[in-house]
């Protein structure tokens, strides 16, 4: 713990009765970040709260700052994931980070992974084979969390047979993510189908009439089918952490 003082007046605090070991725990989620030189302050007690460690946003960091932030998470985190990760930069942390694992398609290097197996299987699905970096971005951070993962690829409203031929995969699904670009209706199809929350991602992918995911974006909001989240244009890590809350809450049960 970094403020050794509070921590003790707190753990006495226990001992003596005057709080409970509960309101103690909650306390100590709050407790404890470490500043790493002046860029960063880790946030320790993140998967305490959140059932997940902090993830590390990669666009914007240095190298050398990376690595900083990898050694001093791995020390205290059961998995360390960074996203948004291009494979040039992700080749100089291998070179010093002997047990990095980098999965290109997603962009996303990781050490270790959620020690804690959830019940419930996550579903992603996407429209077309240009929306994988997003679906496997999903895909990877939901394993990474300690989910089971379905994939079912390129089945998109342009040929609908493709996905009612694999209408079993929906059925069993605990949670959906339905991946598309273009004009973005895939999730209202998949949602007149299932009987499971669907987490919709929008993609940048389409024409010059897509708006860079825009009406992706819009057409997953403005649908008529119910039971469907949207997230941010290509958020597929967003989507894939709150397919986990909704399975860690139901994990409770």
């Amino acid at each position: 713990m970094r403020d050794r003082q509070s921590l003790e007046k707190l753990l006495s605090a226990i001992a003596k009765g005057k709080i409970s070991p509960e309101e103690g725990i909650k306390k100590l989620e709050y407790l404890d970040f470490e500043p790493i030189g002046d860029f960063a302050k880790i946030d320790h007690h993140r998967q305490l709260r959140t059932g997940f460690p902090e993830v590390i946003w990669s666009q914007g960091k240095t190298t050398e700052q990376m690595i900083q932030i990898i050694t001093i998470m791995r020390e205290k985190s059961s998995v360390v994931m960074a996203t948004r990760l291009e494979p040039e930069i992700a080749e100089i942390l291998q070179e010093n980070i002997n047990d990095l694992r980098y999965y290109p398609m997603a962009k996303i290097a990781a050490i270790g992974q959620n020690s804690v197996k959830y019940k419930g299987k996550i579903s992603i699905i996407t429209a077309g084979t240009a929306d994988l970096p997003i679906a496997e971005e999903s895909a990877i951070t939901a394993e990474l969390s300690g989910f089971e993962v379905e994939r079912l690829w390129d089945v998109g409203v342009a040929g609908i047979h493709r996905l009612l031929s694999n209408r079993h995969l929906i059925a069993e699904a605990d949670v959906l993510i339905v991946v598309a670009g273009m004009e973005g209706a895939l999730p209202s199809v998949v949602a007149g189908l299932a009987s499971c929350p669907i987490i919709a991602v929008p993609t940048s992918i389409g024409y010059g009439a897509s708006f860079g995911g825009l009406s992706a974006l819009l057409t997953m909001l403005n649908s008529c089918a119910t039971g469907i989240g949207v997230v941010n244009i290509d958020n597929g890590f967003g989507a894939a952490m709150l397919a986990g809350q909704i399975l860690r809450l139901a994990n409770r049960f």
